[in-house]
């Protein structure tokens, strides 16, 4: 059972690359407003996913005192969708977004997420406070991205039921069948005209992702040599994406990095959010003290 939260989102707007509506939840609690001056956490999803993600995540920071900011990417969720998607771009979507807050930023990405943090951090160093990779390093198992792309394009048409898309989320994750909460899985889907549930991003992002390969690789290795701010990897030790060794890389290359490992699949937050949130806290005393 969850434990009860007084946590909740305050809905924000933040205007991306090329004019892109973006759209976040600011979460605050019933006892006081969070205060930003101090710093703020900034949580990015992975790709096919939505801000909601980090939903348990963020309730959490708020409640310790920290102020948290979830936000759905370019193509995702209750952001715009774009003409193009690239590593580039949803790099100039955070450095606005980051430009936007001001003052002390860490920013915690999972896959997709960490990946453009990756790419930020290394381009402008002093523009973060820390950096947390959930999940994600300079290099990934390319059979393990396959996957993960197949299973995003897997349902065109959609799906007949909510029971329906959390039984292919279970396949996916080779886990047995659960059944979820419905207001979750209406987070991540939409009901359109036909009667299907859709994912709520756009399709054509499914093609960025085919298009990532190796020149990815050599220049996230070269990214992660410039960064600076203390950077937190947070590995999955059942992931199909990131390999221990690849961990090891990444500590190689980034100087002031450590590495956690979770007990988890690639999908840390939903595996065990617990133990992440303990790995997260700690960091963030360090990184990012509350005021």
């Amino acid at each position: 059972m969850r434990a009860q939260t007084t946590a909740r989102p305050i809905p924000v707007e933040f205007t991306g690359s090329g004019g892109v509506r973006l759209v976040g939840d600011r979460w605050e609690t019933d006892d006081r407003l969070t205060d930003s001056t101090g710093g703020t956490v900034l949580l990015l999803h992975g790709g096919g996913q939505t801000r909601h993600s980090w939903d348990r995540t963020a309730a959490r920071l708020a409640e310790h005192g920290w102020c948290a900011l979830t936000l759905d990417s370019r193509g995702h969720g209750d952001s715009e969708w774009a003409a193009e998607y690239s590593a580039e771009l949803f790099a100039a979507d955070l450095e606005a977004v980051l430009a936007e807050l001001g003052g002390r930023v860490v920013v915690v990405g999972a896959s997709l997420g960490g990946r453009t943090g990756i790419v930020v951090a290394g381009e402008r160093a002093r523009s973060l406070a820390g950096l947390v990779l959930v999940d994600i390093t300079h290099r990934i198992d390319r059979t393990g991205q396959r996957r993960v792309r197949d299973f995003l394009g897997a349902a065109p048409n959609g799906f007949a039921s909510l029971d329906d898309a959390s039984a292919a989320i279970d396949a996916f994750r080779g886990t047995p069948s659960r059944r979820r909460r419905s207001d979750g899985l209406r987070k991540n889907l939409r009901l359109r005209e036909d009667g299907r549930w859709y994912w709520h991003w756009d399709p054509a992002f499914v093609g960025y992702a085919d298009n990532r390969g190796n020149s990815d690789e050599r220049q996230l290795a070269d990214l992660a040599t410039r960064i600076t701010v203390p950077t937190l990897i947070v590995h999955g030790t059942r992931s199909e994406i990131v390999s221990r060794a690849a961990v090891d890389e990444m500590l190689a290359l980034v100087p002031n990095s450590e590495a956690v490992e979770v007990d988890a699949g690639h999908m840390i937050t939903g595996d065990d959010n617990e133990a992440f949130a303990l790995h997260l806290e700690s960091f963030l005393e360090r990184a990012l003290p509350p005021r």
